[in-house]
């Protein structure tokens, strides 16, 4: 696995490996405005594939999905006015929603066939990603499952080394805030909170 160290100064040569990598089916280790996350194609069934291997989760078990506005959500969910209204205010952030899907063209993996969990994160280089990308993408945390999500990536490092799957390349963008996004339940009314 490759380690690249994120600056201002690089910022963008390493978006241009990142996107290549990506659209070449790959996964990467990449910064958020929460935790580092394995970014992967959520339209590539064997990068969400190798996700779940690399992070040791039960394929049962659906993941969140990174898009990039609005107008992306509404094609693979369905969002009425007022949850409209409520993304507006919580997007871009630190916020998860659960939403029902959509019958859509788009296919995605790794993901619940009646519901579906969405996000617009608040970074810098996952906005760009999905900018250029403009399919969306991967938005799961990058621990090992049963370990807890980290800002730190010494740590998430030291969770996968000598681990039989392993991410193409990781981005170092240093210390992140390290807590995993609020998670809100849309599909229930009144809406759930399923983490704080």
């Amino acid at each position: 696995m490759q380690i690249l160290k994120i600056t201002e100064k690089n910022f963008k040569e390493v978006l241009k490996i990142a996107v290549k990598s990506i659209k070449e089916g790959k996964v990467l280790i990449c910064p958020t405005d929460t935790v580092y996350i394995p970014v992967a194609d959520a339209t590539n069934k064997q990068a969400v594939r190798k996700v779940f291997l690399i992070k040791k989760r039960p394929f049962k078990n659906p993941i969140p999905i990174f898009v990039k506005d609005i107008k992306m959500a509404k094609k693979i969910a369905k969002i009425d006015k007022k949850q409209g209204k409520f993304l507006e205010r919580v997007w871009p952030g630190k916020v998860t929603v659960v939403l029902k899907r959509r019958k859509t063209k788009i296919k995605l993996s790794g993901v619940d066939k009646k519901t579906i969990a969405l996000r617009i994160p608040n970074f810098k280089l996952v906005k760009f990603l999905l900018l250029k990308i403009n399919r969306p993408l991967v938005g799961t945390s990058a621990n090992i499952s049963s370990y807890p999500p980290s800002g730190n990536i010494k740590e998430v490092l030291k969770q996968l080394k000598n681990k039989k799957h392993q991410p193409y390349l990781a981005i170092n963008a240093g210390i992140l805030p390290g807590k995993p996004s609020q998670v809100i339940d849309l599909t229930v009314s009144p809406a759930k909170i399923l983490r704080t």
